[in-house]
C-alpha cells in the first residue's frame, strides 16, 4: 500500500513541475489482497469474497488523482495519467477487484492469453477492450488527421466484428464452406490484425506510429476491400484476388520509414492487379 501512494505522490510531485507523467502499476489486485488481509487482521466486517467493504472506494481514491492540472505554483499544464494492472484469479472480470476497478476508469484493455501464445503483441483483445473517450478525442482526430478518422475506425471495428462471427462458422464447415465474399472479408479482418493491431516493440519504427500513419494503413485496408468486392462481383476469381502481390507487400509499410509514398505505390498497385 505504500508504493502504491509513494508512487503516485512522486508523479504529482513531476506533475506539478509541469511534466506529464505516466504510472503504472502492477498488479492492483496484489494491494487488494493485502486489504484484504489486513482488513480480517483487524476483524473488520468483511464484503464480497473477503474483501473490506472500503475496496471500491480506496481504489477510487487512487485512480481519482490521475488528470491534467494547471499547478497555483506555475503556469505550466501536467498530467498523470495512472495505468493500473488488474490479475483476476482465472480471469473471472467478475471479481471484485476489476468490476471495482472497471467503475471508476474510463478506459479497458482486457489482456488476451490467446492472443498471447499466437504471437501477437500487443495482446488486447479489440473485441471486449473499450474506452469511453471516443467521443472527447474524435473532434481532435477530425481536425489533426482526418474528417474521416471515426468512420474509418467504426469501419475497421466492424469488419473484426464481423470476423469473430464468420470464425465460429469456419470452426464447424472450414473456411471453402463460405460464400467468396464473406472469405474476402476474413482476408480483409487479417490485415486488420496483422497489419494495423500487430506491433514490435522491439523495432526501432515499429514501436510508435504516428496518427497519419495509422490513418493511412486504415485507408488502405479500406481500399484494398473496396476493390477486392469489386473485382468479385465483376467474376474475377477468389484465388487470383486472396493473392495479389500488393497486398503481402503492404505488411513492410510497418517497417517504413518513408511511408506515404510507400502506401500510395501500394494503392497504385492494388487498383492495377485488382482492376479499377
Amino acid at each position: 500500500e505504500a508504493s502504491i501512494y509513494t508512487g503516485v505522490t512522486i508523479a504529482e510531485y513531476f506533475r506539478d513541475m509541469g511534466y506529464s507523467v505516466a504510472l503504472m502499476a502492477d498488479s492492483t489486485s496484489r494491494w487488494a489482497e493485502a486489504m484484504r488481509e489486513i482488513s480480517s487482521r483487524l476483524e473488520e466486517m468483511p464484503g464480497e469474497e473477503g474483501y473490506p467493504a472500503y475496496l471500491s472506494t480506496r481504489l477510487a481514491q487512487f485512480y481519482e488523482r490521475a488528470g491534467r492540472v494547471i499547478p497555483l505554483s506555475a503556469e505550466k499544464e501536467g498530467s498523470v495519467s495512472i495505468i493500473g494492472a488488474v490479475s483476476p484469479p482465472g480471469g473471472d472480470f467478475s471479481e471484485p477487484v476489476t468490476q471495482s476497478t472497471l467503475r471508476v476508469t474510463k478506459v479497458f484493455w482486457a489482456l488476451d492469453a490467446k492472443l498471447a501464445q499466437r504471437r501477437h503483441f500487443p495482446s488486447i483483445n479489440w473485441l471486449t477492450s473499450y474506452s469511453l473517450y471516443r467521443d472527447t478525442l474524435d473532434p481532435w482526430f477530425r481536425k489533426n488527421v482526418a474528417e474521416d478518422w471515426p468512420a474509418l475506425v467504426n469501419e475497421m471495428m466492424g469488419i473484426l466484428q464481423e470476423e469473430e462471427k464468420l470464425l465460429e462458422i469456419v470452426q464447424l464447415v472450414g473456411s471453402d464452406g463460405l460464400p467468396d465474399r464473406q472469405q474476402v472479408t476474413l482476408e480483409v479482418a487479417r490485415l486488420i490484425r496483422e497489419v494495423l493491431l500487430q506491433q514490435n516493440a522491439f523495432h526501432e519504427i515499429d514501436t510508435y506510429s504516428e496518427p497519419k500513419k495509422t490513418y493511412l494503413i486504415m485507408q488502405t485496408v479500406k481500399h484494398y476491400a473496396g476493390r477486392a468486392y469489386k473485382a468479385l462481383e465483376g467474376g474475377k476469381k477468389l484465388q487470383d484476388i486472396l493473392r495479389i502481390p500488393s497486398k503481402d507487400t503492404f505488411a513492410e509499410v510497418k517497417f517504413t520509414r518513408e511511408y506515404e509514398g510507400f502506401i500510395r505505390d501500394i494503392q497504385k498497385r492494388m487498383d492495377a492487379e485488382l482492376g479499377r
